[in-house]
């Protein structure tokens, strides 16, 4: 076996090339990917900064940092890290978990391009973060446009399937502690106590003992059923808060800290803390976590599950295969989805622009009424028009509900049903990974399906020439058992 290292086989000599992933590895626009995802991963030029310094001949300006730097190690490479970001979503993995499959998964490394195994991880799991953060929503909008293009190249799915779309919203949960007033209070209090000591304050009291007492009789007074207790033990709470507060504001001039990122940091966590002390329980914009405040409290009318934190988000499929075309999320809890359907079909038309096709019908929920005038050229249907509408436009309806289990998938196999990326770009980013990651895996089941299809026509004419060649034997058998019997009589 000849190989370009002595000592080491390649990978394409070690596995089936047949994988759905190693097929995959070839069909997938790599070098797309890459050109797309470059100039958010290149190295910027900086302007600089003016530096007084003192020389021989008197003191003078000194332009220091700029031009683009070449310091720091070099990035690891592109397809790699867009394989990690896809292989993560499909396979429902952590960072952390995502870096020890890969190292002992050689199919994983043939799709990450990889020619040689390599026994150790491919990187630090933080990386994968910091390079999600850099390629921002535009960069992972382009792998999920990657998938879609794909299915279209490999000839999975038709370019006039793409007319006809499904929309629903779902609501995407961060990672976030149920949030009783109780506990919120009591967090408010730890941080705001925890930021004032970085800040070298010495505080008089800091209510430890009695705000872990008092967060545990909040949480029997709670279970019990109690409210007139349980609201005198959160009116004291919201004392023990204010009073750490307005401690901490008085003294806030003698911090001994000279970081102002520690002092940016308590100005943040004390105007927290007052918005929480403050609230109310029928209150707008609450606060929900000390460390996500851009989490929202969204109804959804669910019995088993009334309130949900987190964003709303808006996906779409395909109407007959079910390839998703869409995701993204809308911070601010829209109250009518009907409101955002026209930014839903504006980025499914961006991802679609390569195909040459856009959406011209889109079914939906009764939660989209009254928006024709805002999506002028689509045709919205919904059950509201049942009577005015053909009978192909009802065929089309019964498939409304082909987009549940898209959203089932997603949160359950793909890591939607929890978010645990920072602030509202983190929400965006989680999102559209999530549907990239539903579209791989769409995209091996189509493998699976293409490759059982070739396999049996490929093996269809020596079948039949087999059972052809088994019937002449059986008949010429038949035709000498007969003479044999004719001759005994």
């Amino acid at each position: 076996m000849a190989t370009d290292d002595f000592f080491r086989s390649r990978l394409d000599q070690m596995i089936d090339l047949r994988h759905p992933l190693a097929v995959l590895a070839q069909r997938m626009p790599w070098q797309r990917i890459e050109a797309a995802l470059a100039p958010a991963l290149a190295h910027k030029n900086r302007t600089g900064t003016l530096v007084d310094d003192v020389d021989l001949f008197g003191p003078r300006a000194q332009l220091v940092g700029a031009g683009v730097s070449a310091a720091g190690r070099p990035r690891l490479s592109i397809r790699l890290m867009a394989s990690l970001l896809y292989l993560k979503h499909a396979f429902n993995l952590s960072d952390e978990e995502l870096v020890e499959r890969w190292a002992e998964s050689v199919v994983w490394q043939y799709f990450s391009g990889n020619e040689y195994y390599e026994p150790r991880p491919p990187c630090d799991a933080t990386q994968i973060g910091r390079f999600r953060t850099a390629i921002g929503e535009a960069g992972v909008e382009e792998l999920l446009k990657a998938t879609i293009d794909t299915a279209v190249a490999t000839k999975a799915v038709r370019p006039n399937e793409f007319e006809r779309v499904i929309v629903d919203s779902t609501v995407q949960e961060k990672a976030i502690a149920f949030p009783t007033d109780s506990r919120l209070l009591e967090i408010a209090r730890h941080k705001v106590v925890t930021a004032a000591k970085a800040a070298g304050i010495a505080l008089k009291q800091t209510f430890a003992r009695e705000g872990k007492a008092l967060r545990r009789r909040a949480g029997g007074y709670a279970h019990a059923r109690q409210y007139k207790r349980l609201r005198r033990v959160l009116r004291r709470q919201r004392t023990v808060l204010g009073i750490v507060l307005r401690e901490v504001q008085r003294k806030i001039a003698t911090a001994t800290t000279e970081s102002g990122a520690t002092l940016h940091r308590l100005q943040t966590t004390m105007e927290r803390a007052e918005r929480i002390r403050t609230q109310q329980p029928k209150d707008n914009n609450k606060l929900y976590a000390m460390h996500a405040p851009e989490v929202e409290c969204i109804a959804k009318g669910k019995a088993r599950q009334p309130y949900e934190f987190g964003v709303k988000a808006s996906i779409a499929v395909t109407h007959r295969r079910g390839l998703i075309v869409g995701a993204r999320t809308f911070p601010g809890n829209p109250s009518y989805d009907g409101h955002i359907l026209s930014a839903q079909l504006e980025q499914t038309g961006i991802l679609l622009e390569d195909v040459g096709r856009t959406p011209k019908q889109v079914i939906v929920d009764l939660g989209y009424r009254g928006v024709d005038a805002d999506n002028p050229g689509v045709e919205i249907i919904h059950r509201g028009r049942f009577k005015s509408m053909t009978n192909q436009q009802r065929r089309w309806l019964k498939r409304r509900q082909a987009i549940e289990p898209a959203i089932g998938h997603l949160k359950a196999d793909h890591r939607m049903n929890r978010c645990w990326l920072a602030g509202t770009l983190g929400d965006a980013l989680h999102a559209v990974l999530c549907a990239a990651g539903y579209n791989l895996r769409w995209l091996l089941r189509a493998v699976v399906r293409g490759r059982i299809k070739r396999l049996f026509f490929a093996l269809w004419p020596a079948a039949l020439q087999s059972l052809i060649a088994v019937s002449m034997m059986l008949s010429s058998s038949r035709i000498r058992s007969g003479s044999v019997a004719a001759t005994l009589r």
